[in-house]
Parts: C-alpha cells; sequence; structure tokens
C-alpha cells in the first residue's frame, strides 16, 4: 500500500475503461489519493473534485482531536479520535470505534439515517487492516501543501461546514492554493455530505463539470 500503487491502478482503471481523461473525485482519504493522482497524472484528468479532502496529515492526525476539544466532546472520545487518526488501534476496534464517532462525522445525521446508510453500505467490505496502516505508516508526516501550485485542471474543493477532520479553514487554503480552484461550503454538513446534503452535494458536482446532452 504505497501512494505510487494506490495512482497507478487507478490509472490502470481508467485506461482499462477506454478513457483518454476522466474526472476524479476523492473523499476524505480518497481525496488525498485523489491529489497525489492528480499530480502524477496530470494529463489523465479533466476535472479535479475534492470532497472533504485534506492535503497535509496535520489536519486529522493533530488537529482534529483538539478540535473535537474545542467542539465540547468528552475526554475519551477525544482520545479515541486521536488513537483512531494515528492508526493506534487494533482491527476489532475498527467498528465499533466508527459507532462512537458517528456523531462526530454526521453531526447532521438522525440514528434512522445513520443505520439507513449502513444498510446501503452493507455490501462495501472494509479492510480495518488497510485503514491501519494508513493511518500510522502511509500518511505519517504526508503533506502536498507545497505542490497544490502543479494541479492545473479545473478543481472543485468542497467539503461540510462541520467539518472536523478537515475543518473549512483547510479547505480555504485548498482553495487558495490550487489555480483557479472553486470552493463550495455545505451548510448544516459534517465529514459526509455526499450522506447529510446529497442533492446539493450532487447538484454542484453537476454543475462544476460539463454534462453530455443526448442529440
Amino acid at each position: 500500500m504505497t501512494w505510487e500503487n494506490l495512482t497507478a491502478d487507478a490509472d490502470a482503471l481508467r485506461e482499462t475503461l477506454g478513457f483518454d481523461k476522466w474526472a476524479v473525485l476523492g473523499h476524505s482519504f480518497g481525496g488525498k489519493v485523489a491529489l497525489e493522482y492528480a499530480l502524477r497524472f496530470p494529463d489523465s484528468l479533466s476535472h479535479l473534485i475534492l470532497l472533504d479532502a485534506g492535503g497535509d496529515s496535520w489536519w486529522d492526525q493533530e488537529n482534529a482531536p483538539e478540535l473535537l476539544t474545542r467542539r465540547g466532546y468528552s475526554r475519551r472520545k477525544v482520545e479515541l479520535a486521536r488513537r483512531w487518526f494515528n492508526g493506534r488501534i487494533a482491527p476489532w476496534e475498527f467498528f465499533p470505534t466508527l459507532m462512537r464517532l458517528g456523531s462526530a462525522y454526521d453531526p447532521h445525521t438522525s440514528w434512522f439515517s445513520a443505520v439507513r446508510t449502513m444498510i446501503a453500505e452493507r455490501h462495501s467490505r472494509a479492510r480495518p487492516q488497510a485503514e491501519i496502516f494508513g493511518f500510522s505508516q502511509l500518511q505519517k508526516g504526508w503533506t502536498v501543501m507545497d505542490r497544490l501550485g502543479e494541479i492545473t485542471v479545473p478543481t472543485l474543493v468542497m467539503a461540510g461546514r462541520d467539518d472536523f477532520v478537515f475543518p473549512p479553514e483547510h479547505q480555504g487554503q485548498l482553495a487558495a492554493a490550487i489555480p483557479d480552484a472553486r470552493l463550495k461550503i455545505i451548510e448544516r454538513a459534517g465529514h459526509n455530505p455526499h450522506d447529510e446534503r446529497t442533492a446539493e452535494v450532487m447538484q454542484a458536482v453537476r454543475d462544476f463539470i460539463p454534462g453530455r446532452r443526448s442529440t
């Protein structure tokens, strides 16, 4: 699991599907992969969408737990977040930890909506070991903030107003560093605005990427 093979796998998929260029959307850790992809395969991109993404590991590994403290979360939950974002959990703790941090990730989601989302995603195959390795090894000290000026494709930076992982302050930094990037903050949404404000997020994507009309 390296940035090299994560991005190369993505580009191999593009080639297999027969696209000369494609639009790439990356969310959360996927946003970090999307940034690496944009820097490594610039000729393969038509558009880049960063959804609650980060350009520096400091934001999730150091700032996120502190932000939870400032927002009034319990010390126990703050320390759990610190362990989570630094890969200091056991594989068996993966799903219980996600459940306990759920209200921080999705502060505007009801229990009914959370259960509905879990049912919809029941076929996904989470790999706790990959998550733990990613946090503890792959992204330790990782940053691309000094290279964002190299990204020249149209870019949309979008995030929830109440995201504690990569808050609006950081989204502004990303948008300012990427030439001509567009910034959109989704109100009443946390780290997963595509779940909490699905229609608004999808409309922003449609508005950003020119669609094809049949004739």
